[in-house]
């Protein structure tokens, strides 16, 4: 891996890790799933646009319009709208710290599921995750977390792995870019009929909610999107995936800083662990790639 992969995966580890603390700022000025369907109606357009620009076609195959209908729905729609529901109640840094987990989610899943083989580092790396989120739960649990909003996280995480392992290899065949825009507004028509149905929008228009509302629709939205395509074009979809180890901490350390959330003793142990697992976990499965 050459150093420009390594610094693009850098950027993108922070780039997604920094969505939850730009999500927990917009939610306090704006009804959860109000926002995300307007984030995605511009990312969208933006990508959609883009794509036209680069020449890209909407003229997608059956797999790719399958990719983009479960990818829209089960990552943009349930995933990210049960975070943004969740992020009212629940801090930033657990909701970072649980969808970090998505990893050894996959990994176990075709361990278990598929019947991929795990080496005993792999193995490892999947028990290490869950006494690592095991330490974290504990913790919050004991400090009178949330539970509707940690039930909400922990399913939103269930249905983004099950969209990672629905559309695995289901994107190839070119117009990446393409794809990500509709995407997205499969996810905004989704949230739309979502907030009509479970939602009174709000909006409190302040300084705080459009820097963070203009930063989550360019970069986590959009910017790092492009960048996790061009690393999987680069260096391929395993190796990439070994940046995602970066996440726990980044998504700790970034809330902790903007957002001043306070982070005990057994939560930087449980991240500590859950990074490592992850890393183990994607090592493993590098070496028989």
């Amino acid at each position: 891996m050459d150093i420009r992969a390594i610094l693009m995966g850098l950027v993108f580890a922070m780039m997604w890790s920094s969505a939850f603390t730009s999500a927990r700022i917009i939610v306090a000025d704006m009804s959860p799933l109000f926002a995300l369907s307007c984030r995605y109606l511009i990312s969208g357009l933006l990508g959609v646009g883009i794509a036209l620009a680069l020449g890209q076609s909407m003229r997608l195959t059956p797999a790719q319009w399958r990719a983009t209908i479960i990818f829209g729905i089960l990552q943009n729609a349930v995933y990210l709208g049960l975070n943004f529901v969740a992020m009212q109640t629940v801090e930033a840094s657990l909701a970072a710290i649980i969808a970090s987990t998505m990893p050894l989610l996959v990994g176990f899943a075709v361990w278990i599921i598929f019947g991929e083989k795990l080496r005993p580092l792999g193995v490892a790396g999947l028990v290490a995750g869950l006494v690592g989120v095991a330490i974290i739960m504990g913790a919050r649990i004991n400090g009178g977390v949330d539970m509707v909003g940690l039930g909400l996280c922990v399913v939103g995480v269930i249905a983004l792995t099950a969209a990672t392992l629905l559309v695995r290899g289901a994107t190839s065949g070119g117009n990446f870019l393409m794809i990500v825009g509709l995407q997205m507004l499969v996810g905004c028509v989704a949230l739309t009929l979502a907030t009509l149905v479970f939602e009174t929008p709000r909006l409190n228009l302040t300084m705080p909610l459009a820097l963070a509302f203009t930063y989550t629709c360019l970069f986590p939205g959009l910017a790092a999107t492009i960048i996790w395509f061009w690393l999987v074009n680069r260096v391929g979809a395993t190796r990439a995936a070994t940046f995602h180890f970066l996440n726990p901490f980044f998504g700790v350390a970034i809330a902790a800083l903007l957002l001043s959330e306070a982070l005990g003793a057994r939560d930087i142990l449980g991240v500590a662990i859950i990074t490592a697992g992850i890393l183990a976990v994607q090592l493993s499965r590098q070496s028989k790639a």
